[in-house]
């Protein structure tokens, strides 16, 4: 079997093949000999079907799998002579559909045209900079944070006064633009707190004030880029009535707020120091994340690289259903929302090419992370739940989550690599700042 390999640009190729007919009609006699072994069929003993009869049969499909797997083998024997990577699927078609009919001692064509990886040289990086956060846990940040989890428990009380900012309201309300009703304008125990951003501003300053038992009736004029489009830009009139006013009440600090934190004894001081611990593990994590993602940038603007299409669309397609997975796990179908692959392409080409860059620093630089390395990662993981011992062993029982923790262990000593050849220049920052606005 000859084949030869022909440059159509900077990483596409085309192999021509060619398969001699003698060869495939031997091995397909060989086939149709073995299989007539044992193949049943009506009124015939098993292995006493006339080969005539099996060939008739079986003779078209043993055909194209011989076929197939010479024109498969004779594409890898070509690559593989050429020292090719390939990328993706190849297209592999015959020169002429007459070749069907060929003689015995004549040849079939075949071309496969494909994508090789991209040789990849990662930049120098002694003139890039890098900024590294650095942040205090102090007695305040943690304080905050006690706060942001009160809040997250807040309960609501009945408030025997007007609604203000905060509080939670329950109202029925009726809607109509130019007197006649539309759709969404109307509702029966509707919950909302005024402030909280959900409803237009108009409707806020509406509530406030109000008791339970009001009613009031308003104007409200719908932005013209309101997202309901048969009543943007419109003027409504509202009634809304008050049905409940309920006032916030946050837990006091003391042991069932402890034990709600998971606190078994309640002592509110070993609670503080768990959180504290735990602050430190999301500061760090915040700042790791901060810096690998520089790390990432500034690796891709010191290796520019020409990208493989096939893998771009593989890694989108992977994109396009882990986003589906994600949809169905917050309760919504995907296919409402049309998610196309062109959507993710851009982030699809950043995948691809921190990926083969990361890869051949891997190689080059002999960072595949140790066993050893992996396990302090996984361990580090554990940390946050309540059981890490369990967490643990979970991991090592589970080869894709492990997979991706050596995957992140990786990426941790590609990191430690480009910061031992870059500029690193530290930054105080704030609390606040790393972990978001305040009380968020």
């Amino acid at each position: 079997m000859a084949a030869n390999v022909e440059n159509l640009g900077t990483l596409e190729r085309r192999v021509s093949m060619s398969v001699p007919v003698r060869d495939i009609e031997k091995q397909v006699d060989a086939r149709l000999k073995q299989l007539a072994r044992n193949v049943k069929m009506p009124g015939f003993r098993p292995g006493k079907v006339p080969m005539k009869i099996v060939a008739q049969t079986y003779g078209p499909q043993v055909r194209n799998e011989v076929l197939g797997d010479a024109v498969q083998k004779s594409f890898s024997d070509a690559v593989k002579e050429a020292n090719l990577r390939v990328a993706g699927y190849p297209k592999i078609e015959k020169k002429d559909e007459k070749q069907a009919d060929a003689a015995p001692g004549e040849v079939l064509e075949f071309s496969a045209t494909f994508e090789i990886y991209p040789e990849v040289k990662p930049g120098q990086l002694s003139g890039a900079t890098l900024e590294q956060p650095k942040v205090a846990v102090d007695d305040a940040a943690v304080a905050r944070t006690i706060e942001v989890l009160r809040k997250q428990r807040t309960k609501f009380v009945a408030a025997d006064r007007p609604a203000k900012d905060g509080d939670r309201l329950t109202v029925d309300f009726d809607g109509t633009i130019d007197g006649v009703p539309f759709d969404g304008g109307a509702a029966q125990n509707f919950i909302f707190v005024p402030g909280g951003g959900n409803m237009l501003p108009e409707f806020d300053a509406a509530a406030r004030g109000m008791s339970a038992g009001d009613s009031k009736r308003f104007d409200l004029k719908f932005p013209a880029d309101y997202h309901g489009k048969d009543v943007a830009g419109k003027q409504a009139q509202f009634e809304i009535r008050i049905k409940n006013v309920d006032e916030p009440r946050l837990p006091e600090i003391d042991a069932e707020f402890a034990k709600s934190l998971g606190v078994a004894d309640g002592d509110v001081e070993k609670m503080r120091g768990e959180i504290r611990a735990n602050v430190e593990r999301e500061v760090k994590k915040r700042i790791e994340a901060r810096v690998k993602n520089q790390v990432m940038e500034v690796l891709l603007a010191a290796t520019p690289l020409e990208l493989p299409k096939a893998l771009i669309e593989m890694e989108a397609q992977q994109l396009v259903q882990r986003a589906a997975q994600d949809l169905q796990g917050r309760g919504l179908k995907p296919e409402q929302l049309n998610l196309n692959p062109q959507q993710f392409e851009e982030a699809a080409k950043r995948r691809v090419a921190l990926g083969l860059i990361i890869a051949e620093l891997a190689r080059g630089e002999n960072l595949q992370p140790k066993p050893a390395e992996v396990r302090a990662l996984v361990e580090q993981e554990a940390q946050s739940y309540e059981s890490p011992a369990e967490v643990v062993k979970w991991f090592y029982m589970q080869p894709q989550r492990l997979s991706e923790m050596e995957a992140m262990a990786l990426e941790a000593n590609v990191v430690k690599w480009v910061l031992s050849k870059a500029t690193v220049r530290e930054r105080d920052v704030a609390f606040d700042e790393l972990m978001g606005a305040a009380g968020s």
